[in-house]
C-alpha cells in the first residue's frame, strides 16, 4: 500500500529533515557572522556570538599608567598619587573581585585598598577607576591589576567603520568593494556571451569535429586552475595584458569557459527540436534562432551558470593575486584587502567576522534573487 500512486513515500520524512539538517547547519554560521560583526573585541574573545545578548563574565588582566610618563604623578598632601581607569575601551564593565597578584586575583572588592610594596598601596573601584599612592616618587612600569568584571551585551558599528574606511588610505574595503565588482561583472558577463554561441553551435548545428571539440570540453573540465596559472601569466605578460582588468577578466573567462559552455550546451540539446526546425522552415538564420528562440528559452541555463560564476570571482583570492597585483592598492579586491585587514597575525576577530560578512553580502544577494534557475539549470538535460 505505500507505493499506491498520491500516498507518501516512507522516506519523506527523513528527506525533510534532512534539508532542515542541511540549511541550519549553513544558515547557523552565516547569522553567528552576522552578530559578532557588531560585537566588540572583548565581547568576541569572552563568549560566542550565542551569548550575545546575556552578561558575560570574564577574568583581565590590567595595568595601570607608568609612573614615568610625564605628567603621570601629581604630589598631593606629601604623596605621590597616580589614578585613573584601567577600563580604556569598555566603560559599561563593573568589577566584581580584583587582586595584585596571578596567584590570587580574588582577594580585594572594589574599594578597598592593597598594600604594595615599599609603602605603596592601591584601590580599585567597581567601575574601573583606580587611585595609587606612595612615599616616595615610584619609577617603573603601571601596577598589574587582576580584576575579575561582568559586562553587560554590547553592540557597535565601528567595526563596520573599521572595515569600510580602515586599510588603505584611499578608501579601505569601500574602495575594494568597487575594484570587486570591476572585476565580478565583466568575468561574468564575458563568458555567458561566448559560451552561448558556441553552445549553440554545438547543439544545433553541424560541421565536422564538433563531436571532438565537446570531448575537448569536457577534458578542460578537470583541468587544475593551478596548472595553467603561470603559464596563463607569463602569456599576458609576452602580450602586454598582464597585471590589469583586462588579463583577470580574460583569466576568468577561460577557466569558466569549459562548465559554462558544457551546461549551455546540455540545456539547449533538450529544447524541443520542432521550434528550430520550423523557424527554419520560416525562413528565420541561425543568428535569428538563436537571439529570439533559444537564449529566452535558456534563461534558467544562463542564470545557473552566473550564479557559480560570480560566486568565484567574487571570493577569489589566488587569480587577483596572480594577475591583478597592486602595491597601491588601487585595484585590490575584497579577498585581498581583508587579508590587509587583519594584518600579519590574524588576531582581529570583530573585523574579520565583519569584513567577511560584507563581503558575502551581495553574493547572498545575487544567489538568493536567482535561486529558482538553479536547479532547472543544472538539471538540464537529465531528463528527456
Amino acid at each position: 500500500m505505500d507505493n499506491i500512486a498520491g500516498s507518501k513515500s516512507s522516506l519523506n520524512w527523513v528527506v525533510q529533515i534532512s534539508v532542515v539538517l542541511l540549511v541550519a547547519l549553513w544558515l547557523f554560521p552565516t547569522v553567528g557572522l552576522l552578530v559578532s560583526s557588531f560585537r566588540t573585541t572583548d565581547q568576541i574573545s569572552g563568549s560566542g556570538w550565542w551569548q550575545a545578548m546575556f552578561t558575560q563574565e570574564r577574568n583581565d588582566t590590567l595595568r595601570a599608567a607608568d609612573p614615568d610618563d610625564e605628567g603621570v604623578q601629581q604630589l598631593i598632601d606629601g604623596q605621590y598619587v597616580i589614578s585613573g581607569n584601567l577600563f580604556e575601551d569598555d566603560a559599561k564593565a563593573k568589577i566584581s573581585v580584583w587582586g595584585t597578584s596571578s596567584r590570587a586575583i580574588d582577594v580585594y572588592s572594589p574599594g578597598e585598598i592593597a598594600e604594595l610594596k615599599d609603602g605603596e598601596t592601591i584601590t580599585v573601584s567597581a567601575n574601573g577607576d583606580y587611585t595609587q599612592t606612595s612615599p616616595v616618587e615610584m619609577t617603573g612600569r603601571g601596577q598589574r591589576v587582576f580584576v575579575t568584571a561582568t559586562s553587560p551585551p554590547e553592540f557597535t558599528f565601528d567595526n563596520y567603520k573599521t572595515v569600510l574606511t580602515g586599510g588603505y588610505s584611499d578608501g579601505g574595503m569601500t574602495k575594494a568593494f568597487f575594484n570587486t565588482l570591476t572585476v565580478t561583472i565583466p568575468a561574468t558577463i564575458i563568458p555567458i556571451v561566448i559560451a552561448a554561441f558556441a553552445a549553440y553551435a554545438l547543439a544545433w548545428m553541424e560541421f565536422p569535429g564538433r563531436a571532438l571539440l565537446i570531448a575537448v570540453i569536457v577534458g578542460l573540465l578537470v583541468v587544475p586552475l593551478q596548472l595553467a596559472l603561470i603559464p596563463l601569466l607569463r602569456l599576458h605578460l609576452g602580450i602586454g595584458i598582464g597585471k590589469g582588468y583586462l588579463g583577470v577578466w580574460l583569466a576568468h573567462t577561460g577557466f569558466g569557459l569549459p562548465l559554462a559552455i558544457y551546461l549551455l550546451r546540455n540545456y539547449m540539446v533538450g529544447l524541443p527540436r520542432d521550434i528550430i526546425e520550423n523557424a527554419k522552415v520560416d525562413g528565420a538564420t541561425d543568428f535569428q534562432i538563436f537571439t529570439k528562440i533559444i537564449l529566452p528559452l535558456s534563461f534558467p541555463a544562463l542564470a545557473s551558470f552566473a550564479i557559480f560564476q560570480f560566486l568565484w570571482t567574487w571570493n577569489d583570492l589566488l587569480v587577483a593575486k596572480v594577475f591583478l597585483i597592486d602595491a597601491s592598492g588601487q585595484t585590490t579586491v575584497m579577498t585581498n584587502q581583508i587579508v590587509e585587514l587583519l594584518g600579519t597575525r590574524g588576531g582581529n576577530w570583530e573585523i574579520l567576522s565583519t569584513a567577511a560578512f560584507v563581503s558575502i553580502a551581495v553574493p547572498l544577494l545575487v544567489f538568493f534573487m536567482m535561486q529558482k534557475y538553479l536547479v532547472r539549470g543544472l538539471l538540464a538535460g537529465s531528463v528527456k
